[in-house]
């Protein structure tokens, strides 16, 4: 019996699929390119998820294997933590170390080539370090209101030995761009000065991000450090010891010129030194006592002196003293610079901490590590003590020390 022939259209249909068949045809999604596979993300969580003793110096990464990151949300303990993406938002990184014995919770989302999409989440926790460092103290206090010359100065309750990770974890920010840089005095104390001295009034901030730092073999920080303080008026002082004068200046205006008398140079303890100092503290009155002498001995003094601002740790002030005679003619000092009791008076009540004073004119250079001496360092002299010289020398001219600087 003869079959009917098929209707015309499904006949059209049939011989349209054996040509899509005979030239290898394949399917794909909406977005794919012919031939490829949507790829779908693999998002990855460093520390991995489950870790009871997860490092800390690596900070915490989250990545995907394609397309990009759209949301990545951290926790430790309940606060959140920062971090930024990359560029492409293929990683997103904790913006500093994690913190040691700490629970963290990590949430992250991502898009792929066509519509693809992933999500992973994730818990873990920090080690416990067997013995921890911080910071015992900052130079200057929170709060307060410095000069123009001031340095932060930082010591630590520990020696550091990893100097390097320590540094990166020092940051200073600033209301305007300030270039500076760390300098360590020895194991235990980091000094930052700014290149040229700060301009007057800039807002500064100061973070030591110490948690899950490592200092030294097995010695690692559990938290953070900060200080804000401010930078007062541009207040410097010129010293000419051949002269005999002082003349203060006030942002750019001469505001005081004050006749004094220096060390009478005697002996090396009696020469007043000369460089760059700056104010240290300030007390009305103070003991001075002379030095390497006994009661009885030739030279000897134990006086009482007013409206003293000590300029040096070698027993350096700017004081009081009514000795007129002496003043604007000859140095008969021990070593200190005596002004006019009230001209002392007036310099004692206008000085804030890390005000410059200059001294030119004797024989013996203020030693740089002689109270906060830094100032006498050159700038390839103060790179050269930061654990970070080999970075800051290749970003050295006007973008040097932009590693260690933010602005808020």
């Amino acid at each position: 019996m003869r079959r009917p022939a098929a209707p015309l259209p499904l006949l059209l249909a049939l011989l349209a699929l054996s040509a899509l068949l005979a030239a290898g045809c394949s399917w794909f999604t909406d977005g794919d390119a012919p031939g490829e596979k949507a790829a779908t993300p693999s998002i990855t969580i460093d520390p991995a998820p489950g870790s009871r003793q997860a490092p800390t110096t690596r900070g915490l990464t989250v990545r995907t294997s394609a397309g990009a990151l759209t949301g990545v949300a951290v926790s430790a303990g309940g606060a959140p933590v920062a971090g930024r993406f990359d560029p492409g938002r293929t990683v997103w990184r904790s913006d500093h170390a994690l913190t040691p014995g700490r629970d963290y919770a990590v949430s992250a989302t991502a898009a792929g080539p066509g519509g693809t999409r992933a999500s992973a989440t994730g818990a873990f926790r920090t080690f416990t370090p067997a013995q921890t460092f911080t910071v015992a103290a900052v130079t200057p206090s929170p709060g307060e209101t410095v000069g123009v010359g001031m340095p932060i100065i930082v010591d630590f309750d520990t020696p550091v030995k990893d100097r390097v990770s320590v540094e990166r974890a020092l940051e200073v920010r600033t209301d305007a761009p300030v270039e500076g840089a760390w300098h360590w005095a020895g194991d235990t104390r980091v000094i930052y000065r700014p290149r040229r001295y700060w301009p007057a009034g800039t807002k500064v901030d100061f973070v030591a991000h110490l948690s899950g730092v490592r200092a030294a073999k097995d010695v690692y920080g559990t938290s953070d450090h900060g200080v804000r303080f401010g930078v007062g008026r541009r207040q410097t002082s010129a010293i000419d010891t051949r002269t005999h004068r002082m003349t203060v200046e006030r942002d750019g205006k001469v505001v005081q010129r004050m006749a004094i008398s220096a060390g009478m140079a005697t002996t090396r303890e009696y020469t007043t030194t000369s460089g760059v100092h700056l104010t240290m503290d300030k007390a009305n009155p103070v003991r001075m006592i002379s030095p390497n002498r006994s009661k009885g001995d030739p030279g000897y003094y134990d006086v009482m002196i007013g409206h003293a601002v000590r300029i040096s740790n070698s027993g350096e002030y700017v004081h009081a003293k009514d000795n007129v005679w002496a003043q604007g003619r000859v140095n008969v000092s021990h070593g200190c610079v005596n002004a006019r009791p009230d001209q002392a008076a007036w310099f004692y009540s206008t000085s804030l901490r890390g005000d410059p004073v200059v001294i030119r004119g004797t024989d013996r250079e203020l030693e740089w590590d002689n109270g906060w001496g830094y100032w006498q360092l050159s700038w390839a002299e103060w790179l050269a003590g930061s654990a970070l010289h080999d970075d800051l020398v290749r970003d050295s001219g006007e973008n040097a020390g932009d590693t260690l600087r933010r602005s808020l």
